[in-house]
């Protein structure tokens, strides 16, 4: 599938088919994850969910990595 990269604002942008959003269950205001490698850009839908689980287990073990280490020995 080709798409045209398009001036949006002060930015550039692709537009993404309305049929591809449908079938990866997205839309106006869900995140994406961003990859480039090997000459590639590769998109990742990010499950909001997960992302907010996994940021207050971030915090949780920031706040207490003293006794998580105890823990863990």
């Amino acid at each position: 599938m080709n798409v045209t990269i398009r001036k949006i604002g002060n930015s550039e942008g692709i537009i993404i088919p309305k049929e591809v959003l449908e079938r990866l269950g997205l839309k106006a205001g869900d995140q994406m994850e961003m990859h480039l490698g090997n000459g590639e850009l590769q998109l990742k839908a990010i499950e909001e969910d997960f992302a907010r689980q996994v940021e207050h287990a971030e915090k949780f073990m920031d706040r207490y990595k003293v006794a998580l280490k105890k823990l863990a020995e």
